[in-house]
């Protein structure tokens, strides 16, 4: 993995852990999920234009069936993590999806991409499962059911496999520009959201009035952390990148444990860390 891909990708765990964080804070549904793409359109509007005017993409049948496919996957994953938040803990349910994610990203890119699948590589998801389980306390014996947290986790944890290697193979092999790539996304949300956001108006004027700076940092971080990364995963193949932007893992664990006083630092840090172990092995492999 090159220098300045590692830089994108640090630099993109970084603003995914603090939009997360405020997620978490505001506690909102999708009406915040429309307030914040809504705004994220204006904002982005400008960078955009440029590059389809510098660039000049071409968009054909496959590249627009790619975007719209990205699109419905992105939406189905913000929806499901506002529900995880609002039924767990941001420490807990946060780590397990961006844990799992980055397993099942290797195994699609093993599938369905061709790339190379070696014992690091799979010693690397077994500490990434351990850690994931642990951190969620476990399986008891007594327990009739598997936690809201773990479920929502593990549930999130699939779309986002899913929908890193599917915008993969869109920016690397179609060559869709990754900027353009998560606007439609941002776009189709907006749209799709917008009879909940009319419905549910004076909600949605709260959350602004009440919560301005932090729908803002969500507005601006949650675009750009995945643009980074999509830009990364231009040169640098989904082995290296899906596992290596869990470093937000250990940082949102800091946030949930610290900032919102869910406790269990000690327990949670221990386990987010063999969690980070197992990405560093899959980072490396």
């Amino acid at each position: 993995m090159t220098v300045f891909g590692l830089a994108l990708v640090l630099a993109a765990a970084f603003c995914h852990a603090a939009w997360n964080y405020f997620v978490k804070r505001i506690n909102g549904g999708p009406e915040l999920v429309w307030l914040f793409s809504a705004l994220a359109v204006v904002i982005y509007l400008p960078v955009a234009l440029y590059v389809l005017v510098i660039e000049k993409p071409v968009f054909g049948i496959r590249e627009m069936v790619f975007v719209l496919g990205s699109s419905a996957l992105h939406l189905g994953y913000f929806l499901l993590l506002q529900q995880g938040y609002r039924k767990g803990d941001l420490s807990l349910v946060y780590p397990t999806a961006r844990a799992t994610g980055p397993f099942l990203s290797t195994g699609f890119a093993v599938v369905f991409l061709g790339e190379q699948m070696t014992p690091q590589i799979a010693a690397g998801g077994v500490a990434v499962i351990v850690g994931v389980l642990f951190l969620t306390g476990g399986f008891k014996p007594a327990a009739r059911h598997v936690s809201a947290s773990l479920l929502f986790g593990l549930a999130a944890g699939l779309l986002i496999g899913s929908y890193t290697v599917w915008d993969a193979y869109a920016v690397s092999t179609l060559l869709v520009p990754p900027l353009l790539l998560e606007y439609v996304s941002i776009i189709a949300r907006t749209i799709l959201l917008a009879p909940i956001a009319v419905k549910r108006k004076d909600l949605v004027a709260r959350y602004w009035r009440d919560h301005r700076l932090g729908v803002v940092v969500i507005t601006i971080f949650n675009p750009l952390a995945y643009i980074l990364v999509l830009y990364a995963l231009t040169f640098t193949p989904v082995v290296y990148v899906a596992p290596t932007r869990e470093v937000s893992v250990l940082i949102t664990v800091l946030m949930g444990s610290i900032l919102l006083s869910e406790g269990n630092l000690k327990h949670r840090l221990r386990w987010a860390t063999l969690i980070l172990f197992g990405v560093a092995l899959l980072a490396t492999a």
